[in-house]
């Protein structure tokens, strides 16, 4: 089974430069998540969009690469289910040109 979350948007503290430490920036987060559904044993998609958002809004990371990482750690923990794990994290509005983002993929091993 996949859960696509796409687009999740919101503002909060993130980077490295003096400007982004003291003013929250528009982000968006894309998640494929894919896992062994079984009977009665499903991720619920509105509760990973809230952990997330949450997530990156306490964490004020400096780095787009932490804050994946610590998302990684957060639904692999939470969510034993998970085998393959697909994270974006965007940020639309820090240079005047184009749109900047990070992901990665993660395969976990059973």
């Amino acid at each position: 089974m996949t859960i696509h979350i796409e687009d999740l948007r919101f503002q909060c503290i993130v980077g490295i430069l003096d400007f982004e430490r003291k003013t929250p920036q528009d982000v968006i987060i894309n998640l494929t998540i894919e896992y062994d559904y079984k009977k009665d044993e499903f991720i619920n998609y509105a509760l990973v969009a809230q952990k997330v958002k949450e997530k990156m809004i306490e964490g004020q990371f400096y780095l787009l690469e932490e804050a994946l990482h610590e998302i990684f750690l957060m639904l692999t923990q939470e969510y034993s289910s998970i085998k393959n794990l697909n994270i974006k994290i965007t940020k639309p509005s820090i240079l005047d040109d184009c749109k900047v983002s990070v992901s990665n993929n993660y395969k976990i091993q059973s």
